[in-house]
């Protein structure tokens, strides 16, 4: 959810410091930050619905699930992103309080303003994540979700879900209904639909 460019060229401490203090979240990206938007109540719903499923999941496993507040630190591509969802199974980020770098899992809920961006240049960093097992996109127009799981040659592939599916989580042995991420969910009508009315 970018929005502008704040302050430039920043040092990743310094942003860190910043960051500790601001009342608005900041990406960075090599020396800049950027401004969050703010999220939909359909963003927070569904990402809430599968944060709170991955949290039970990981009780006692070592795995840790966080929400919209943890950054993902990938210091090959010299960024921080706060991703809707991220899971870490790694106990070096255990030393971290503010953010991780060895998830294993991303979770990104599209919106209409950062959908070219988490397709694109998020994911390709955060492919550069050795750690990085799968990553997950959930659209907020229909229930539909697509999962990236790297293989093990390291190419990434596309597992595609639509509503009555099941989605399987492999990195952390996580599954559940894609129903279930939309639950509470109300989608608008279609257009199409909404002009035969």
């Amino acid at each position: 959810m970018v929005a502008s460019p704040a302050v430039n060229h920043l040092t990743p401490e310094d942003y860190l410091e910043g960051e500790k203090k601001s009342f608005v979240k900041h990406e960075y990206v090599r020396g800049e930050v950027y401004a969050m938007a703010g999220a939909s109540r359909t963003h927070i719903t569904i990402a809430g619905n599968l944060y709170s499923r991955l949290r039970t999941h990981c009780r006692g496993t070592g795995c840790q699930a966080y929400i919209a507040d943890m950054k993902v630190d990938i210091e090959a591509a010299d960024v921080f992103y706060y991703p809707d969802v991220v899971v870490s199974c790694d106990n070096r980020d255990r030393q971290f309080d503010y953010f991780q770098r060895h998830p294993c899992l991303v979770v990104e809920v599209l919106s209409d303003s950062t959908e070219r961006l988490d397709r694109g240049d998020k994911f390709a960093n955060y492919r550069q994540l050795e750690s990085l097992q799968e990553y997950v996109l959930v659209s907020q127009k229909q229930q539909s979700v697509e999962l990236f799981r790297r293989d093990r040659d390291g190419y990434w592939k596309l597992y595609p879900h639509q509503g009555g599916d099941n989605i399987e989580l492999t990195s952390i042995g996580f599954r559940c209904a894609i129903a279930d991420l939309y639950e509470d969910v109300e989608f608008a009508p279609d257009e199409a639909e909404a002009k035969l009315n």
